[in-house]
């Protein structure tokens, strides 16, 4: 198996910490408005000032404890320096059937030209038409009346030429590392669909990852071109994606991913050699725990944090390597925790439930308070305001460092949601 070098690879969920990608709230959450935010996937408009500085506190928090935070937009603005991305970048996300076809030729030209801090920034937060004209300088072609989009467009400016991409904030969906290779994941909902988009033309094109490129799991083996219409009804995200270590994969079929592409990932690491299993936990499809790791996340190589009101009524599935090159056997066990503690070698596994009676375990859930990020083996970062689970993680021996998620938080995700690691220590 080739290798990315030193400075990527994710080995565990709790082993030390030490290169994280995230993103700062940016202009894309500025799009938000009580008319769109349903459709864009957050329950409320945020205040952005106040989320930035949230944002701001907990990438502090993580630096402090010596982790390396790099940022999205920097990585973009990087990668599109290279003509081949922007080009690339730019047909992906405007064609026909975004611009209409008396535009897509003219708009895409003008923003190859663009400079790549500029075409980042909407590539992330978003592009209006009148933004284009009145800020960017694009003049349409002679026969721009012959466009019915543009002739049809709402006087208000509001009509995206690039979409807004709010859900940027959680890194962790769009793209996963298991072992030395990332997934590029099929995105289960339209709002979120291009996000993967910036995240290949950063995995192909920044120097970071080598002259050829990352590895990927997901959508092939070798570097080629993303075809975003390939994402099919079938999906994968992130947040339900949990590399354990020890040859084991833990992966969520949830509301946001699908049985099938768990199938297909357990293929490509089992052919890759690297998984010797993968457990498949059936969750109810329901917003409030969208992803696995909206109710269950490890705190310590034998602790988890979980809401038991779901956990304990998820189906686990061991996925192995068939006798047959490529294919895979499927066995249901009993109990999703023993498993758990199984697999990662302890006789039985800490568990920390949501705290409160039962309203209060919904209210902590919801805000997300099984949704930690680990440091280090025992250190989680959770958001403050869940004050009885936390009590119980530090009641488990589990130090918990908080920082505030009021703002942050209302697009339904925790530390966990916030962080797409890197490199990561083996347990």
């Amino acid at each position: 198996m080739t290798t990315q070098g030193p400075g990527l690879g994710v080995a565990s969920e709790v082993g030390r910490l030490r290169r994280v990608l995230v993103h700062r709230p940016d202009l894309s959450l500025r799009r938000l408005t009580p008319a769109n935010h349903r459709a864009l996937l957050f329950d409320e408009v945020l205040d952005v000032g106040r989320a930035t500085h949230e944002h701001d506190e907990f990438t502090a928090l993580l630096r402090r404890h010596d982790v390396e935070v790099l940022e999205l937009g920097d990585l973009l603005t990087t990668a599109l320096d290279d003509e081949a991305a922007r080009t690339e970048a730019v047909t992906q996300a405007v064609s026909d059937f975004t611009v209409g076809p008396a535009l897509t030729d003219s708009v895409r030209a003008h923003l190859v030209g663009l400079p790549p801090d500029v075409l980042a920034r909407h590539l992330l937060g978003g592009l209006t038409l009148r933004e284009l004209t009145d800020e960017l300088g694009f003049r349409p072609p002679a026969r721009a009346g012959a466009s019915l989009t543009a002739s049809t467009a709402p006087d208000d400016g509001g009509f995206f030429v690039l979409p807004p991409l709010p859900n940027h904030l959680f890194t962790r969906d769009s793209s996963t590392w298991v072992g030395d290779a990332v997934l590029l994941n099929p995105m289960r909902t339209r709002a979120r669909r291009l996000e993967v988009l910036n995240l290949a033309i950063v995995y192909r094109f920044h120097p970071m990852f080598g002259a050829d490129g990352a590895r990927f799991w997901y959508p092939s083996g070798t570097n080629e071109q993303l075809a975003l219409h390939d994402f099919g009804r079938s999906s994968l995200e992130g947040g339900d994606i949990m590399p354990l270590g020890g040859g084991t994969v833990l992966v969520g079929v949830s509301e946001r991913s699908t049985a099938q592409m768990v199938e297909v990932l357990a293929r490509a690491l089992f052919a890759g050699g690297a998984a010797e299993r993968v457990v498949a936990v059936q969750l109810e499809r329901r917003r409030a725990y969208m992803h696995l790791d909206t109710v269950l996340t490890f705190a310590d190589r034998d602790a988890v944090t979980a809401y038991p009101d779901v956990i304990e009524r998820a189906r686990a599935f061991t996925l192995t390597p068939g006798e047959a090159p490529g294919t895979v056997e499927v066995a249901e066990e009993p109990d999703l925790l023993a498993c758990l503690a199984r697999v990662v070698g302890v006789d039985v596994l800490r568990v920390v439930p949501t705290g409160g009676d039962e309203r209060q375990r919904a209210q902590e859930q919801w805000d997300d308070a099984n949704n930690v990020v680990a440091l280090e083996p025992g250190v989680v970062v959770a958001y403050r305001k869940n004050v009885l689970t936390n009590a119980g993680l530090r009641a488990a021996g589990v130090e918990v460092l908080e920082i505030e998620g009021m703002e942050i938080g209302k697009g339904r995700g925790g530390g966990h949601c916030l962080t797409c690691p890197l490199l990561r220590d083996p347990v």
